[in-house]
């Protein structure tokens, strides 16, 4: 081999240990940009947590997560055992709970019917087809029930969403009567309503404010991705997450951009935002694709800690007596101290959790994609009880009644003997 061919031998070499070094650097770098954050109790943290609101008169459980802030903390305080009263057969998936007013229970499958049910005694009061899909729960207030659809089917459509639409239909609750409806883009952001305006996020990345009374489209934000989850409001600020990898903070009244903050980088790019977040102690709570439970500074944006849970995060928090309730995919549900963001326990449930915890009379009840659903002591993670259905998000309650939520079923529970078919 001659002298030309050697020397551009061995700066091939050297060029090829150069990249090696550098893929290495970045390697490390990346690990390092992902690696969780440790929190404390001195950076925007509010050390008491302000009594949750109670039901107004007639309606029992008002929205998804319970109130505007999605802290899924219930007012009532029934515990098992518990015997089941009567069962409703909702003939397809529910992907999400009810919402519980003027004695009845509103929930929409995810073919897209909506069904008012009595809470009392399980039977149907009325239904409405949208022929279109649903996956997200119903608000009620004022006598009307809000209702968020997807496109028609097939509901796992691979179009572009621009090329579907979806809408907001608001229901009268005592007839079933429709209101109103407003086209969007399809849609599984269960509406909040705040302030005089029902908000839902789109697959088309867009976030809207309605009119509670007309439907009538008062302002937009278009964000970088699908927002697929539900918004959460404190005072007049609103919280949202996107496909993008970034949560938003707006102004409620104007759409206005108060801050925005990512998900932490890592190799193969942000996780992303399907859950929806939690506002609680002056910080937001949230999951995410990468495996994390984040919390930010519900003033600044600023990131103040992350925990990894070993699988995905589409589970939207509960937050309780300083203590962020989260489900992952791993198969675990995991209770992180809101201040530091350290691990208080970790309960095995056997089976990935995609839906949503909600607190009640001390305890964290969360369903499993295995087809059961647990309650465990909040404060140590114990199991007291479990029931063999359940799916997604399990339990919303009123003063008599706690309503769990099937796979295809709800149970009206009531606390008397122990039920047999759960032990």
């Amino acid at each position: 081999m001659n002298r030309t061919l050697l020397a551009a031998a061995a700066a091939l070499a050297a060029i090829v240990l150069l990249g090696a070094g550098f893929a290495a650097g970045y390697v490390v770098a990346k690990r390092g940009e992902s690696a969780d954050v440790r929190g404390n109790a001195t950076q925007e943290f509010v050390p008491t947590q302000a009594p949750a609101p109670k039901p107004l008169p007639g309606v029992a459980w008002p929205t998804w997560g319970f109130d505007a802030t999605r802290n899924r903390v219930s007012p009532y305080a029934h515990k098992p055992p518990y015997r089941v009263a009567w069962t409703f057969r909702a003939r397809t998936l529910l992907e999400f709970p009810p919402a519980i007013a003027y004695g009845n229970l509103y929930v929409t499958n995810n073919s897209g019917v909506t069904f008012a049910v009595d809470v009392r005694r399980g039977t149907q009061v009325w239904q409405r087809r949208s022929g279109r899909c649903a996956a997200s729960s119903p608000a009620v207030d004022g006598k009307v029930v809000y209702q968020a659809f997807l496109n028609r089917p097939p509901c796992n459509s691979s179009r572009s969403p621009e090329r579907l639409s979806g809408e907001v239909v608001a229901f009268d609750a005592l007839s079933g009567r429709v209101r109103w409806r407003t086209e969007i883009g399809p849609t599984e952001s269960s509406p909040l309503v705040h302030q005089g305006r029902v908000y839902v996020g789109d697959w088309r990345g867009t976030i809207y404010a309605l009119d509670q009374r007309t439907g009538t489209v008062r302002w937009t934000f278009r964000t970088g991705g699908r927002v697929k989850g539900a918004l959460a409001a404190l005072g007049n600020r609103l919280f949202a997450g996107s496909y993008d990898g970034r949560l938003y903070a707006l102004d409620s009244r104007t759409g206005a951009l108060q801050w925005r903050s990512s998900s932490q980088d890592r190799l193969g790019g942000r996780g992303r935002f399907y859950s929806t977040p939690a506002v609680a102690y002056g910080r937001v709570f949230i999951g995410s694709t990468d495996g994390k439970v984040y919390a930010f500074g519900a003033t600044t944006g600023d990131l103040l800690w992350s925990r990894s849970t070993g699988g995905y995060v589409y589970s939207s928090p509960a937050v309780w007596e300083r203590l962020v309730y989260a489900g992952s995919y791993s198969g675990a549900l995991y209770a992180i101290d809101a201040a530091s963001g350290e691990t208080a326990w970790r309960f095995a449930a056997g089976g990935p959790i995609s839906g949503a915890p909600t607190v009640m009379g001390g305890l964290v009840y969360v369903a499993t994609l295995g087809g059961r659903t647990y309650a465990v002591d909040a404060r140590s993670g114990r199991r007291v009880w479990s029931f063999p259905d359940g799916q997604y998000s399990p339990i919303v309650a009123d003063a008599d009644t706690a309503v769990l939520v099937g796979r295809a079923r709800l149970y009206g529970l009531r606390a008397r003997q122990p039920l047999e078919s759960a032990r």
